[in-house]
């Protein structure tokens, strides 16, 4: 009887090369699993359990005693995940509640008796901020003004300037501690949390500039705004809001009833508990920072330690890029053929700005996106890929423009209805530029078949006239469907085409 079983290549076996990080906190646990070693972090595994193992510490001094048998378990399990998944390296990292704690040291203890090899790092609160920091950084890495990293023991701020971290400060305002220092009273709280931030004179210097906002407190906050203000994109990463729409926020939950913070949409409910103290804080700081606006980052501790620890490249490489050319690692047809679309679009924008260019760039490596989507929603599909996908290198204004981009390079009408979240984050102004460049791109595809040598024999001029300039026996020519498109993009740019033929 002849052997049926059936082999996968090598390469189609091959392990992939996963890190895992366990983000010990005082009122959570976290493991992360992340898979590659890119610029931008990709997480395949990501589970919590909220075990408030620093409750109670104030008046006891101790962990709570509840919560480190179920941490206990908790982290067997996680053990398990990340060995089966191949993770190296994996470590875990303590935090404000194991460092303060009297028996901190021997939960500890147990831990690495059941965890055998695997190393356990009671942080410092400078080096809690200093991986807050750089997992803010490793997606906004030119970053100016305030960070603040909020936790259930205590809240870290770090002075930034163009992506280079100043001053670090750590202090005792993690929402459970908050709570247990005010004895519950939310007045009480202010003051506390008032009279704290003002021992930072440095904070100061964010006047003007922006807060960066970590921890899982405030993200619950954004989620609560996302879904009040009917947002069009319910991501919290790089979620941003005006300074005086940031206090309306905190006011109305600082100020809210258990009952109505339980019955308000987006209201996690794991978070009831903690809403109050982090608005109370993030208030606070409005105050003493005089920032102009508070952006959000789910990235923080974990994804500092993927860049200290799994990052096999150089911190200065540009996210949003590198967010292109990974899609184009996957899906382009020609991986030339990228930089060779920047330049032949570069005579339709002659006046553009650094940060629109960039954006032209990561638009030209995610442009063959959908080569194996099917034909008939290549250009839906295309758009709710770069609109909803979970990579970091995006912000929500580059995530909207990116797939409008898209969308047109796949002929999606401008006014079609999936297209309604990106009409909502961009102005007309960038509208205008995606179009332009989406229907450039296809033109280009058109002419090129997605191949460099092809879109080497052509090339746009732009003067009182758009001009298509063929290189005669290079095949390509001005059938019907490059004049038509051709023609199109014309009409979006407000000139007549014109199509020319020579050596």
């Amino acid at each position: 009887m002849p052997d049926t079983t059936f082999a996968l290549p090598d390469a189609a076996t091959a392990r992939p090369i996963r890190s895992a990080v366990v983000d010990l906190g005082s009122n959570s646990v976290r493991l992360v699993v992340f898979e590659g070693t890119g610029r931008n972090p990709v997480a395949i595994f990501n589970e919590k359990a909220v075990l408030r193992l620093g409750r109670g510490m104030l008046t006891t001094g101790v962990l709570n005693a509840d919560a480190v048998q179920q941490a206990l378990t908790v982290m067997n399990r996680y053990t398990a995940i990340a060995r089966a998944m191949g993770a190296q390296p994996f470590e875990v990292l303590a935090t404000a509640a194991v460092r303060e704690a009297t028996n901190g040291g021997d939960f500890v203890a147990a831990l690495r008796a059941r965890m055998p090899g695997v190393p356990i790092r009671i942080l410092t609160g400078e080096e809690e901020a200093d991986l807050a920091a750089g997992g803010v950084l490793c997606g906004i890495p030119t970053a100016t003004g305030i960070l603040a990293d909020i936790g259930g023991g205590s809240l870290e701020v770090v002075g930034l300037k163009d992506g280079i971290r100043g001053a670090v400060r750590t202090m005792k305002l993690g929402v459970l501690r908050l709570a247990e220092r005010a004895g519950g009273d939310l007045v009480r709280a202010r003051g506390i949390a008032e009279a704290e931030l003002a021992k930072v004179a440095w904070l100061a210097d964010g006047a003007g500039q922006d807060l960066y906002v970590v921890g899982g407190a405030w993200r619950a906050l954004a989620r609560i705004h996302i879904a009040q203000t009917n947002y069009a994109l319910n991501i919290v990463h790089h979620y941003t809001i005006g300074r005086d729409e940031a206090r309306d926020l905190t006011g109305v939950i600082a100020g809210a009833s258990r009952k109505t913070l339980e019955r308000m949409q987006g209201a996690p409910r794991r978070r009831i508990d903690d809403l109050a103290y982090a608005a109370i804080v993030l208030r606070r700081l409005l105050r003493a920072t005089s920032v102009r606006r508070v952006v959000f980052s789910a990235n923080g501790l974990r994804e500092g330690w993927y860049m200290q620890n799994a990052y096999d490249g150089t911190g200065s490489q540009d996210p949003l890029i590198a967010a292109g050319q990974d899609y184009a690692s996957r899906f382009s047809r020609d991986p030339d053929l990228p930089l060779a679309l920047l330049a032949w679009t570069d005579a339709l924008f002659p006046n553009e700005t650094g940060q629109d260019r960039r954006l032209r760039e990561a638009a030209c490596w995610m442009s063959d996106i959908g080569s194996r989507d099917h034909p008939e929603y290549r250009a839906e599909q295309a758009f709710l890929r770069i609109l909803r996908q979970p990579g970091i290198g995006l912000d929500h204004h580059a995530r909207a423009f990116l797939g409008f981009t898209l969308a047109q390079r796949y002929e999606a009408a401008p006014d079609t209805s999936f297209l309604a979240p990106a009409r909502q984050l961009l102005s007309a102004e960038a509208i205008q530029r995606a179009t332009i460049l989406g229907v450039a791109l296809r033109l280009a595809y058109t002419l090129s078949a997605g191949t460099t040598a092809l879109l080497a024999g052509t090339k746009l001029q732009l003067g009182h006239q758009l001009t298509l300039r063929l290189a005669e026996g290079s095949g390509v020519f001005a059938g019907e469907a490059v004049t038509r498109r051709l023609d199109t993009l014309a009409a979006v740019i407000g000139l007549d085409a014109n199509t020319t033929v020579g050596a």
